[in-house]
């Protein structure tokens, strides 16, 4: 299945439940809009993912908007790099 099929049923099933099941975490992504995706805990170790912490550190400190991790970056760019993690 695509990831991206992967990521958008992750998150319509997320609009109606906001428990993330063991060994995920649950980030929102976008630069004006913010979409909620439920990812696996390994993404955290990939320098590619990151440097998305990085940035969002840079941004957001500790403080995130959204009561949660924000990712400061395009919905497109999130989903190219959680389909190149989910193949590694």
């Amino acid at each position: 299945m695509a990831i991206r099929q992967m990521l958008k049923r992750s998150l319509s099933n997320e609009r109606r439940s906001n428990e993330v099941p063991k060994g995920r975490l649950a980030v929102y992504v976008g630069e004006s809009e913010k979409k909620r995706f439920v990812i696996p805990l390994s993404y955290l170790n990939h320098p590619s993912f990151q440097e998305l912490l990085c940035q969002a550190e840079e941004e957001f400190g500790f403080h995130h908007p959204m009561d949660g991790l924000t990712i400061p970056c395009s919905e497109e760019l999130f989903i190219d790099i959680a389909s190149h993690l989910s193949r590694s």
